[in-house]
């Protein structure tokens, strides 16, 4: 019987989920396991882009390419959506197109009408509030590291943006240690905290404070973001005043354990967010986490053609 599964957020996938399709990426990775070249043949997967992309863009054209199925990109004018047709009309039609959707748009509602008018699965390539495919990234970038997801100390510095947002989903679900530090009025949604604490799987701890230096405390990871998301740019000057103090540089490195790894969904502001002396040490994994976007993003597709039924 078919079921169609969407990833519209973390909350999608159960844990064992999550672990089997780092495993499935993991193994893509690699060149272990099965042929992954036929594993979409015959399917073509739509591309709705309203927002400007590099990693997404590209490493989902990628691996849709190394699954042996066909990519349709289209931007947002190219398509009646919004314009007159609602989305959910959109999503039927569509259905009756293709084998599956990517949507990297602004409003989290446009995706979450997609998916609820149409009949294939759904994928959520960023919206203003999630960024799951990243998120997914980085655990299999972590657990490379590590071993292991469950107690690892994760540090946040930065704004609780689109990103931060889709790491406390993950953090809730394999049981990571996610301290997050952002300045006053720039912390992550409160109803983003209750919605990881409702669907926590793991034991773990997810804490929000306005110091920099008591998240970096003892961490295993550093991650940041770019101060100015798309949108924000009037914001921009604003924001680089307000985020004084929370760069991710060698003084805030140097208050974590000896063997902390930096993390970075990019693009990067060197300067800004990040310094260009730690962007650029050994131990940076920035571009380990960006190569893990086609490997994550590869395994998801999978998972949600078979789990839908739509690969017979």
């Amino acid at each position: 019987m078919r079921t169609k599964r969407d990833f519209l957020n973390m909350t999608d996938l159960k844990t064992e989920e999550i672990f089997g399709i780092l495993s499935r990426a993991g193994d893509y990775k690699t060149g272990r396991g099965a042929d992954q070249s036929a594993v979409l043949r015959h399917k073509t997967v739509a591309m709705i882009f309203k927002k400007p992309s590099t990693r997404t863009r590209v490493s989902f054209d990628v691996a849709i390419a190394k699954l042996g199925g066909h990519s349709l990109a289209l931007s947002g004018a190219e398509l009646q959506m919004g314009r007159g047709e609602t989305t959910e009309d959109t999503a039927k039609v569509l259905s009756r197109y293709v084998d599956a959707i990517v949507i990297r748009t602004n409003q989290h509602s446009e995706v979450v009408d997609l998916a609820t008018g149409g009949d294939i699965p759904v994928i959520n390539a960023l919206t203003d509030n999630f960024h799951p495919c990243q998120a997914l990234a980085d655990l299999l970038t972590i657990y490379e590291k590590r071993s292991k997801l469950s107690g690892v100390r994760l540090a946040y510095v930065g704004d609780g943006n689109n990103v931060c947002h889709s790491l406390i989903l993950a953090a809730a679900k394999v049981g990571l240690d996610l301290r997050v530090a952002c300045p006053t009025g720039y912390e992550p949604k409160a109803d983003v905290l209750k919605l990881a604490e409702a669907h926590r799987e793991r034991p773990g701890s997810i804490s929000i404070t306005n110091d920099p230096a008591e998240a970096a405390a003892e961490a295993d990871f550093i991650y940041t973001d770019v101060w100015t998301s798309m949108g924000q740019d009037a914001e921009s000057e604003e924001r680089r005043r307000k985020f004084a103090g929370f760069q991710v540089n060698a003084a805030l490195v140097a208050k974590a354990k000896k063997n902390v790894q930096i993390m970075h969904c990019l693009p990067a502001h060197r300067g800004e967010e990040i310094s260009a002396e730690v962007m650029d040490s050994p131990r940076s994994i920035v571009f380990d986490q960006a190569e893990n976007r086609l490997h994550a993003q590869a395994a998801l597709l999978a998972f949600l053609i078979e789990e839908s039924g739509s690969n017979d």
